[in-house]
């Protein structure tokens, strides 16, 4: 059903993107654990960037979500 911004989710759509939205979570508590642990510094702001991504990934996801409501 579309909503005053055109999103028109189904409920597979939904179910696909909770899937993706676990998923990029998942990716990013464990950037962030390896983050945590590194020792070199070149891996660890690595990690720590890619946790970032993961995190931007799902806010964006998240936030589309909220404006389809």
């Amino acid at each position: 059903m579309p909503n005053p911004q055109g999103c028109a989710l189904t409920s597979r759509d939904l179910s696909v993107i909770e899937d993706q939205l676990t998923h990029i979570a998942t990716a990013c508590r464990v950037a962030e654990t390896y983050a945590g642990q590194f020792q070199n510094p070149q891996l660890k702001n690595l990690a720590s960037s890619v946790a970032q991504h993961h995190r931007q990934h799902f806010d964006a996801l998240f936030a589309y979500l909220n404006g389809c409501q």
